[in-house]
């Protein structure tokens, strides 16, 4: 049997790809020199397109893209290391100083613990090293690892030497109590690296399963215990959405870019660099062109694109753009378990690891790491179970503590609790709390009641009590009140209180429609009889009867007499809440619009001044016209603005004009709310049942307005639980 060393490298940037080299001096000189009176114009206009064109030129040397790889971490029977591209070591914690190691959940960073105090080693991103796969190949190595709640800052405080026993881990929580933060994400290790063993040592039922390096008894164990589910799947392949704009436009924007500041620098040569202000034009259009190749460039960067190809013999991942040996091919008999969930990814312009929402860490039969696999961008739904059709173990985080309606039961009044076994009931024209006699303790007279609203939150009827004023004064769940949904509404309404219960209204106006939409869609039944049939037959009616020699109807006529039935509202037509953008949004994009026709204005006036009479006299013609464009600009696209309609068909975005452009019927919705995602800012996304986001809301309406109205009209309001399913309205 052939021992496998334990390895675990860190994720870094392979280099080699070509970068500019200091673009930011040179970007600064080539505007100096653009600035400088240089005699003859052709050398000044050469040693512009020089300077500019250097940083890319010196990117492209080889030299300069061998020293592009960057230190990477190294953890193995050695010890901890930090490897030099050129291989000598940077950094070294032997393995025989080595008495544990130790992650903290604040700032994830790694602590050496030794013979004489403990070290902090760094960030776990930064180092390129995902917490399982530390955890993972440090016990296989024999290092203890622990998850401590808190910062490394904390341990290495001299001032609390009481830590060096590190109190909390091998205390059990007390009895009746949640597990602390630390105990719970370290159980969730312990979980992830039983199920890796699991998954290491189970028979597979593939013939390509088995490792590469098989012991005498590995080959001897039987192999008819597993499921069968990858021999007859056929490749299934999963792609990221294309990104907008294309990178075909991406580069054509950033050369239309470079090509008119090259043109218009010429032309100023051309003409003359006598005067600054010319100059001056010169080196703005320099500053320019760097600045748009640079952020095309950046832009096409980030434009890539994850292609997966799962078959059950092999995994094929491949990043575009990408080389040839970015492309990751991955035999199925070198995977044990695939881990699926958040975890690190490269960053495609800096290539320093940054944090992802989902990434996929192949470990082989020995629990060592055998490849990273990136999965920005997918679903991770998609992802895991394809792997499973197709006989992949996979390995996903523990389950997620179910989201909470931000509501409690403090607005109950005290006499609620005080009076056992009572209930909501109506009686005398309002409301009352009676109690398990049936008498009334408490009651709530017609005229302070405005309006009764019941709902849905997080799949429980709930009830919202409003008064005259329009003003919520009560809120709480149906169960706590001790009365149904049915009930409440019947007998509410049976008294004549203002009842308002969109989502059973939305339901019977659905099911009314779906019952007669059977009548409209059935064809007439006629008998094979021979010679015509009697008039009254065909329409049985009085009128029918008198007027003998009336003719006969046809089958068209017949058609006519079919009840009209319009299909259901869909959600752009269907009865719901309007919102619009906020006040202030649009008046900050009021704002902003002027301030950037102003800014164009300026800058105008600096560039085309001297051939339009000067600064001066451009600019008192250019400004007042950059602020009536900004002005009427504006107001003709606000005109036309946006707004989200919230209705119990689904989710719509329609302009002021009735144009849609887009909309979501309601089983697809699975909720709807803000979006804060670390790499981006927080923004209003619509996300689908398994947590993918499917649209982007553009405009932000008023957050209170929308959460009443999702809860109103039985949209889900927050990130959907993809783990938990969630239950259809109650009592409808």
């Amino acid at each position: 049997m052939r021992t496998v060393e334990h390895e675990l490298v860190g994720l870094a940037g392979p280099g080699g790809r070509w970068r500019p080299v200091a673009a930011g001096p040179f970007a600064l000189l080539a505007v100096a020199l653009a600035l400088l009176p240089i005699r003859p114009v052709w050398l000044w206009a050469t040693l512009i397109g020089v300077v500019a064109a250097a940083p890319w030129l010196l990117g492209a040397a080889p030299e300069a893209r061998r020293r592009r790889p960057r230190p990477y971490w190294r953890l193995s029977a050695s010890g901890l290391e930090r490897i030099a591209p050129d291989g000598r070591t940077m950094t070294s914690y032997e393995r025989s100083r080595i008495e544990a190691l130790a992650i903290t959940t604040g700032d994830g960073v790694l602590t050496v613990f030794h013979r004489f105090g403990r070290t902090a080693v760094g960030g776990m991103t930064a180092m390129g090293m995902e917490p399982l796969a530390v955890f993972v190949t440090a016990r296989r190595l024999g290092i203890p690892v622990h998850v401590l709640d808190g910062e490394a800052t904390d341990l290495m405080d001299p001032a609390l030497d009481e830590a060096m026993r590190i109190p909390g881990l091998d205390d059990d929580a007390p009895e009746g109590s949640a597990l602390p933060r630390d105990h719970a994400a370290e159980k969730r290790l312990l979980d992830q690296e039983a199920a890796l063993l699991a998954a290491a040592h189970e028979p597979s039922d593939r013939p390509s399963a088995q490792p590469s390096a098989q012991s005498a008894g590995e080959r001897g164990r039987p192999a008819g215990k597993g499921k069968g589910r990858g021999r007859s799947r056929p490749e299934h392949r999963l792609d990221t959405p294309e990104p907008l704009p294309s990178r075909r436009r991406i580069a054509l924007l950033g050369a239309l870019i470079a090509l008119l500041a090259a043109v218009m620098i010429v032309r100023i040569a051309v003409d003359g660099t006598g005067g600054f202000g010319a100059r001056l034009a010169a080196g703005c259009w320099v500053l320019a062109a760097i600045a748009g190749v640079l952020l095309a460039r950046r832009r096409l960067l980030r434009a890539a694109q994850i292609h997966w190809t799962i078959t059950a013999e092999r995994l094929r991942v491949r990043t575009r753009p990408g080389r040839r040996r970015e492309a990751q091919d991955l035999p199925a008999g070198d995977v044990a378990a695939v881990v699926v969930g958040p975890g690190l990814r490269l960053d495609p312009v800096s290539d320093v690891p940054r944090r992802t929402d989902l990434a996929a860490l192949a470990f082989g039969h020995r629990m060592e790491l055998v490849a990273r696999l990136p999965a920005h961008g997918l679903d991770g739904f998609q992802l895991a179970h394809a792997l499973d059709d197709h006989g992949y173990r996979v390995i996903t985080p523990g389950t997620r503590a179910p989201r909470r309606p931000e509501y409690g039961l403090e607005g109950l009044p005290e006499i609620f609790a005080k009076v056992p076994g009572g209930r909501l009931v109506v009686a005398d024209g309002g409301l009352g709390w009676a109690d398990a006699a049936g008498d009334v303790v408490l009651k709530m007279p017609e005229d302070r009641i405005g309006g009764i609203e019941l709902l849905t939150i997080a799949g429980h009827a709930w009830v919202r009590l409003y008064d005259t004023d329009g003003d919520e004064f009560f809120a709480a769940p149906l169960s706590a009140l001790r009365i149904s949904r049915t009930d409440l509404r019947d007998s509410a309404r049976r008294a004549g209180l203002p009842v308002n219960d969109a989502e059973y209204d939305a339901y019977m106006s659905a099911a009314f429609h779906s019952a007669v939409s059977t009548l409209s869609g059935a064809e007439p039944v006629t008998e094979p009889v021979a010679g015509p049939e009697p008039a009254a037959a065909a329409l049985p009616s009085h009128s029918a009867g008198q007027e003998g020699a009336a003719p006969l109807p046809d089958p068209a006529g017949e058609q006519d007499l079919a009840f009209p039935v319009e299909p259901p509202p869909g959600p752009a037509t269907a009865p719901g809440a309007l919102l619009d953008a906020t006040r202030r949004s649009r008046a900050g994009t009021y704002a902003m619009s002027v301030l950037l026709c102003e800014a164009v204005a300026l800058l105008g006036a600096v560039w085309l001044g001297p051939e339009l009479g000067g600064f001066n006299a451009t600019a008192s013609w250019s400004v007042p016209a950059g602020l009536v464009i900004g002005l009427v600009g504006y107001w003709l696209h606000d005109r036309n603005r946006s707004q989200l309609r919230v209705s119990s068909a689904g989710l719509a975005v329609v302009t002021r004009r009735g144009k849609v452009e887009w909309d979501l019927p309601r089983d697809r919705i699975g909720g709807i709310g803000i979006d804060e995602a670390r790499e981006r800012m927080p923004r209003l996304v619509v996300w689908g049942p398994s947590g993918r986001v499917l649209r982007q809301v553009s405009f932000p309406p008023d957050l209170d307005e929308l959460r009443r109205a999702c809860e109103r009209y039985g949209v889900p309001w927050g990130p959907p639980d993809a783990d938990l399913p969630a239950p259809p309205p109650p009592e409808l």
